[in-house]
């Protein structure tokens, strides 16, 4: 796994997000040298989310949950995602399909 400067599109398309994982290429940060630890840990455990679902099944579940948790959790969709929850409760060391547990909850600020 490498660490990579986004480009001048990722910057365009995603201008609020500071890292994001893309699995097998990298993770890919607004400022690489400067990148937080908590980031770091946040993107590790996408890294190995994607490497244990083979990456298309994280996409597509991914994308699935979000669309389902919509109607639940409106603007917070992406905080009730069980891979981003897994990712932020940021378990060390993280268990095997740790995310599932978050499956059936919501994020509700």
């Amino acid at each position: 796994m490498n660490i990579y400067k986004m480009n001048w599109l990722m910057s365009v398309l995603m201008p609020k997000i500071k890292a994001v994982t893309l699995f097998p290429f990298g993770i890919y940060c607004k400022d690489p040298d400067n990148i937080s630890v908590n980031t770091f840990r946040h993107e590790l455990v996408h890294w190995e989310q994607s490497k244990e679902m083979l990456c298309i099944f994280f996409y597509l579940w991914y994308i699935i949950e979000w669309l389902i948790k919509i109607p639940f959790s409106g603007l917070h969709a992406y905080r009730s995602i069980s891979f981003e929850q897994e990712a932020y409760s940021r378990p060390n060391p993280r268990l095997r399909f740790g995310w599932f547990k978050y499956v059936f909850k919501c994020y509700h600020k």
